[in-house]
């Protein structure tokens, strides 16, 4: 699939000197070109540069209440006039009303910029999650970063960003306690700097634990789902207490590693706020003895400490909110990661519609875990309408050389070209229309039986009751509580393996496409849904579709043209379907090539071809 499917970074361990077709025909930024996210966030930048200007008239107004203590008690009380009071009063009510509202509006700004930042990105890290759940060969597959953009988002709405635009500010309200007093500005001087400090030993102390601690809870989460995949095989052979247990001794890892972190981050945290109250409350009597002495004036010691305050405000606030400023950093870092890992899918010029031929040059493919790649430089061309079964015994690339046809597994060398163009070269909404595809292990998604048949578009009722009566399944669909409106997955019937296996083979085939590759179509059929699926198969080659079909029962043979039979991944026999199989029956073992005896005596004979 192009541009969605980017090398993995093993790729490049395995060799330097070839490209994928999704990195070669996919737009690779430069390590010092600013990455999508870079790109999402600098989008925004208007939105942050309002924040900050409705930050200035915030700050401007957190001084009045200051202003107002200094007003009141060195005028109103010295003149005793009431009427001057009332309209301080007055005022001051309007002044924070004003404050109250731009508070809303610079967060309302800081929410809408939230907004603004999934709107450029979702769509980009779903693709991108979607991309990495198969370029990885399943390795990987994790929706974590959708949850990282969410982190990043709800930094954006907390209050820990609010004081990062906040704390320029600070340097305003330390000149003017120096205005007050010099003792009142060297305090929050020595302050400010100490609960500096306490945000850089916060940093320093939890880092690496919170790091530890989020890879841990990712792993047991991880662990957690694909268990969750494998419940009937847990639950029928008593699995659950072991795997349980694993799982607890994942979890208390990261609840160990939170604890620690959070023990560091909650001391620090005490003590900063104990300092805070214990100094603001210090600055009183520092500023009652400065007034003893006839140095400052009565409302400046209530003054001095309203600022000192506020002057510290910031600070503590990203003290408090550390750890969510880590978690979100974080986030970012493993988003920016992966945006720059998978590059966008390009738009693809629309090709003419598809014939169905399938050209195979050299094609290599490695995955990771394993000393050599699968397939080896393998050569094959499917004609259009050809039905070609691609035998052999287990692991020999059967699988893979489906999936490659297909553009699920980034070549390390070679090409796949469908009608003479490359894969990836083909736009995928396009080429999805005349593609169906039934990998080995089906899954349905979440949606009503039409739904899936339909492929999740638009549902043509004629369409979906054609591609269920191909497949043999519109008695079965209507024997279902709702037919096929019937809800599957969540709060959905729960089918056996071999009805998910017949609708996903009406799935694969709506459409009648062009080219359409089965993997063990057969595994969980009794003997009528095979007798469905060789009538399937036989319609398709009526239409003039190319099927490519994989299989280890005989049986089938009967409705295809040509086997091709893979050994360690190369084509070992590539024919029609009779010389292929008189060349693997003895006692035409001399025929065989070598590796192929293994399979040769566990297939029985063929019957004939069919008429």
């Amino acid at each position: 699939m192009r541009g969605v499917s980017a090398s993995p970074l093993w790729l490049h361990a395995h060799t330097t000197t070839m490209m994928t077709p999704s990195l070669s025909t996919s737009t690779i930024r430069h390590p010092s070109e600013p990455s999508d996210l870079r790109r999402a966030l600098a989008a925004c930048r208007q939105s942050f540069l309002a924040t900050a200007f409705f930050s200035l008239f915030v700050n401007i107004l957190m001084l009045v209440p200051a202003i107002y203590m200094l007003a009141v008690y060195d005028r109103v009380l010295m003149s005793g006039s009431e009427s001057t009071l009332m309209m301080l009063s007055l005022i001051t009510v309007f002044l924070f009303f004003v404050l109250g509202g731009l508070e809303w509006i610079r967060t309302r700004i800081l929410v809408a910029t939230s907004a603004r930042l999934d709107e450029h990105l979702g769509e980009r890290v779903f693709n991108a999650v979607f991309a990495q759940s198969f370029t990885s060969s399943g390795a990987i597959s994790t929706a974590q970063p959708l949850t990282d953009l969410l982190q990043i988002r709800q930094f954006l709405t907390g209050q820990g960003l609010l004081a990062f635009f906040d704390v320029p500010w600070m340097p305003i309200y330390v000149g003017l306690m120096f205005l007050f007093h010099t003792y009142f500005g060297a305090v929050a001087v020595l302050s400010m700097l100490l609960l500096t400090g306490l945000a850089i030993w916060n940093e320093l102390a939890t880092r690496t634990e919170l790091a530890a601690a989020n890879r841990a809870s990712l792993e047991a989460t991880q662990f957690a789902q694909r268990n969750l995949r494998n419940a009937e095989v847990i639950e029928a052979m008593g699995m659950l207490p072991r795997l349980r247990a694993r799982w607890q001794a994942k979890q208390f890892d990261v609840l160990s590693l939170q604890s620690q972190a959070s023990t560091k981050a909650g001391l620090i945290n005490a003590f900063s706020r104990t300092y805070r109250l214990t100094i603001q409350s210090l600055v009183l009597g520092l500023g009652a003895y400065l007034a003893i002495q006839k140095q400052i004036s009565p409302g400046l010691v209530i003054s001095g400490s309203i600022l000192l305050g506020r002057a510290l405000a910031p600070l503590d606030h990203m003290i408090a909110g550390w750890r969510g400023f880590l978690g979100a950093r974080e986030s970012y870092q493993r988003l920016d990661t992966l945006l720059r890992t998978i590059p966008e899918r390009e738009p693809r010029m629309i090709l003419p519609p598809l014939r169905g031929q399938v050209t195979i040059e050299d094609l290599v493919i490695a995955v990771p875990g394993r000393s050599e790649p699968i397939l080896k430089g393998m050569n094959l061309t499917i004609e259009p309408g050809t039905a070609v079964a691609l035998i052999g015994p287990s692991a020999a690339g059967k699988s893979t050389l489906a999936r490659a046809i297909l553009g699920l597994h980034p070549p390390a060398r070679g090409r796949v070209c469908l009608d003479g163009a490359e894969i990836h070269n083909w736009d995928r909404t396009q080429l999805g229309q005349s593609v169906g595809y039934l990998p080995q292990d089906v899954e349905l998604l979440d949606g009503t039986v039409a739904e899936n048949i339909a492929r999740f578009g638009e549902i043509d009722s004629d369409r979906v009751v054609e591609a269920a009566q191909l497949a043999g399944i519109h008695e079965m669909v209507l024997s279902l509580p709702q037919a096929y409106d019937t809800p599957l997955i969540g709060g959905g019937i729960a089918l056996s393996a071999g009805q998910r296996q017949r609708i996903g083979i009406a799935r694969a085939i709506y459409g009648r496409p062009r080219v359409v590759v089965l993997d063990e179509p057969n595994a969980n059929l009794d003997v009528a849904g095979e007798a469905a699926l060789m009538t399937t198969l036989l319609q398709l080659q009526r239409d003039g579709s190319t099927v490519i079909l994989v299989t280890h029962r005989t049986s089938i043979l009967q409705a295809v043209h040509k086997i091709a039979m893979i050994v360690g991944g190369k084509v070992a026999l590539y024919g029609p379907r009779e010389e292929v199989m008189a060349k693997l029956q003895p006692p035409a073992a001399s025929l065989r090539p070598a590796g192929t005896a293994s399979l040769a005596h566990a297939m029985p004979a063929v019957p004939g071809p069919a008429s």
